[in-house]
């Protein structure tokens, strides 16, 4: 796909982060898009920054999904239709994720299953959901958002991070089967997946948020009642609750500002690589890092003192 011009493109997760530089940088390039967010607020903000500045001809809109409820992607589909006055799209970035639930023996089952759902079913329902209308283009590309957790499934020593690594794998793997399926069955359509490292993006606090916690604006008593849930998450049970709010706020704030790679910067090489054509798309040197590492290594890969003897003599 050489020009994103006159196309039209979904994304999800379109409410912050990677899924917001997407809808800026194509709508930028010509390109009408439909995104959606579970969260109401940050998708209005989103339509608003994609909307200055571009070509009369080229449509954003927002919608409120949960994409880990197929009745809602449905609902989405029929409303960007409609909205678009379209019957097919032409580029669909599954890029809605979470986090949390990183035990799957001590996080409980509601958590665990959430990131599950929104992480893998997500993407598999806007598959069912838009695979249809990509073939019904010209030309049509699917893009899935998977991790460096997609080949890695630990953040390190001490922290398990099962739940998001599970979902993140099945996407990694889903999407690799699509590529024959597609080959054979719609040769115009093809799938990129992405797999990024650490990207500067909000998914700490919307990861809480997508179980309920928003701690900027929540009250002490409303925090309070949170309190069990974030023991579970390793925060200590007997910890004021203003510094409770501190501790949330500072690490989504230090995730997203600290980042090697800024949100915009991931948007960019996603976008680069869904031009050249490209399958695989890592993002970060910490991603290149660790797949050369797993692939190198597969006996190793979780043995961490070869891992930062590797890293550390610069053999990946």
């Amino acid at each position: 796909m050489d020009s994103f011009a006159g196309k039209l493109a979904v994304v999800t997760g379109g409410g912050s982060g990677i899924g917001r530089e997407l809808v800026r940088q194509l709508s930028a390039a010509g390109c009408s898009v439909a995104a959606c967010d579970l969260n109401a607020d940050t998708i209005a903000e989103t339509v608003t920054q994609g909307r200055p500045g571009v070509a009369a001809e080229v449509t954003v809109t927002g919608h409120v999904c949960d994409v880990s409820d197929e009745a809602q992607v449905l609902r989405f589909r029929d409303e960007l239709l409609d909205a678009h006055d379209a019957d097919h799209v032409d580029l669909v970035f599954s890029n809605a994720g979470v986090g949390g639930a990183g035990s799957f023996i001590k996080d409980s089952r509601e958590d665990w299953e959430r990131v599950f759902a929104v992480d893998w079913w997500g993407v598999y329902y806007c598959a069912r959901a838009f695979l249809p209308l990509l073939i019904n283009s010209a030309e049509g590309v699917l893009v899935n958002t998977s991790s460096a957790n997609g080949f890695f499934a630990t953040l390190g020593p001490g922290a398990p991070h099962t739940a998001y690594s599970t979902a993140k794998f099945a996407v990694k793997g889903f999407s690799e089967a699509l590529i024959e399926d597609l080959r054979t069955n719609a040769p115009h359509v093809r799938v990129a997946v992405v797999m990024p490292g650490h990207v500067g993006t909000n998914i700490v606090a919307n990861s809480l948020r997508a179980f309920g916690l928003d701690a900027e604006h929540m009250t002490d008593d409303e925090l309070e009642v949170f309190r069990p849930r974030l023991a579970e998450r390793g925060l200590p049970d007997g910890m004021p609750v203003a510094e409770l709010r501190r501790i949330l706020v500072t690490a989504n704030a230090d995730f997203r500002d600290k980042a090697p790679v800024t949100a915009a910067e991931a948007a960019t090489v996603i976008l680069d690589g869904v031009r050249a054509g490209a399958w695989r798309i890592l993002i970060g040197k910490d991603a290149a890092q660790l797949d050369a590492f797993v692939r190198g290594n597969p006996d190793a890969t979780y043995d961490y003192a070869e891992m930062r003897k590797s890293f550390q003599a610069g053999e990946t």
